[in-house]
């Protein structure tokens, strides 16, 4: 794209030189800060958030998250102005958002207002394009990486005619979108491959990799029919539930996580129990199937990767026979059969607090293939996964170039390094 006829420093290093006929102006000399509360007003507000999809309406019907007991001190927004989030900066999703609806926010934000000499639009690019790239950096103070008040409104920025603004605006509205079009397209895509991975390893679990061999009944109705020569019986006689303690808490310690399944604590980034909480901690052997009791009917279970110990609230269960495949169990139980079945037979007095005892489990009807085919049916999961994820990989690549490129873009157009 074309660059300007002529460029001036802008006395701001990380902007460099801006086109000549452009100025630097203070947020002083363009926003005007709005403190305005709803006061007792609040219900007939529509309350806000911010968040990397924008500033966006909560929804009150189905409400998530946590919930003030009031929400006098919210402040007034109209559309067009700029939300800036101003303090925990390193940490937050967005620093920066622009309202398109009248409502309310928290009072902990920065809401300000453009004056005629900047497009609200633009000055949402321009400080988008600073949050993408964390150049808000030298302004944090204090723990909590706030920007004060008198930092952020003797801060500037670039600002070319009003015109001017308006045709950057107005391409990076078209761009933008096209680009989240395709970004979008790509995310479905992951979705699908996902479902239709899942689809395929439930099949082999299920059914087997071979469709060819005679089928019966199974006598389960939840569970249809299955290969003729696999066995259905219940997990007790397939697994031995195990109750071994630690006594010193020095083994490894294992995390349980829903997208990650077991692994060592190590491996996650996340504040793990301190080592006097092991003490009566489970124990557990490499290939043991463990459960989180009250998560289970979520399938927040998995096999353990190594000998180690877990929650004391945790169910461990082993199988009988060694010659078995702990991979195929784990995820026949995440098959939608019987994660209906974990749910139809969770017990407890409150949501949340529901648990899968063992007597339960035990009970519950296993479907058991000779131990060959089990191996093989974990070869094919194995090939499965290892597929999949190459062309996620593709995928998430095309993705993040994507964001690149959209980022460069936003930032090339507010700072005049192309001609629009």
């Amino acid at each position: 794209m074309q660059r300007h006829e002529s460029y001036k420093p802008s006395g701001n290093e990380l902007l460099g030189e801006i086109p000549t006929h452009w100025e630097i102006k203070k947020n002083k000399f363009l926003f005007s800060e709005q403190k305005g509360v709803v006061g007792e007003k609040s219900a007939s507000f529509k309350l806000l958030s911010l968040t990397l999809q924008g500033v966006i309406p909560r929804d009150m019907e189905n409400p998530k998250g946590k919930f003030p007991a009031e929400f006098n001190t919210y402040k007034v927004v109209e559309p067009n102005d700029l939300i800036f989030c101003l303090f925990d900066v390193e940490e937050t999703p967005r620093t920066i958002g622009r309202a398109v609806h009248h409502g309310m926010i928290t009072g902990a934000y920065t809401v300000v207002r453009c004056n005629e000499r900047v497009s609200s639009q633009f000055a949402y690019y321009y400080y988008l394009s600073l949050d993408n790239n964390k150049q808000l950096r030298p302004l944090y103070t204090g723990l909590r990486n706030v920007i004060t008040s008198t930092a952020f409104f003797s801060l500037a920025m670039p600002v070319p005619p009003i015109a001017e603004q308006n045709r950057i605006v107005e391409f990076l509205d078209q761009k933008t979108d096209e680009i989240n079009e395709a970004i979008g397209k790509k995310e479905t895509l992951i979705l699908l491959l996902q479902e239709q991975k899942a689809i395929l390893i439930n099949q082999a679990v299920t059914q087997g990799t071979n469709a060819s061999v005679s089928r019966r009944d199974s006598g389960v109705p939840w569970l249809g029919s299955i290969p003729a020569h696999w066995k259905v019986v219940p997990n007790r006689y397939v697994f031995r539930e195990q109750n071994q303690r630690s006594l010193k808490g020095e083994e490894t310690h294992l995390s349980m996580s829903q997208r990650y399944g077991l692994v060592p604590a190590k491996e996650l980034d996340i504040q793990t129990l301190q080592s006097e909480s092991y003490d009566g901690a489970k124990l557990c052997r490499k290939g043991d199937l463990v459960q989180n009791r009250l998560k289970a009917h979520l399938a927040v279970f998995g096999v353990a990767p190594c000998d180690g110990l877990v929650s004391p609230d945790y169910s461990v269960f082993r199988l009988r026979d060694q010659t078995n495949q702990p991979i195929f169990f784990e995820r026949l139980f995440k098959t939608p059969g019987y994660l209906a079945e974990f749910n139809r037979r969770v017990r407890g007095i409150v949501v949340g607090f529901l648990r899968l005892y063992s007597e339960d489990f035990n009970a519950i009807p296993a479907i058991v293939p000779p131990s060959d085919e089990q191996a093989n049916i974990v070869k094919f999961i194995n090939r499965v996964n290892q597929d999949f994820a190459t062309m996620q990989g593709k995928i998430e690549t095309e993705i993040s170039a994507l964001k690149e490129m959209r980022s460069a873009l936003i930032a090339e157009s507010v700072t005049g390094k192309i001609k629009l």
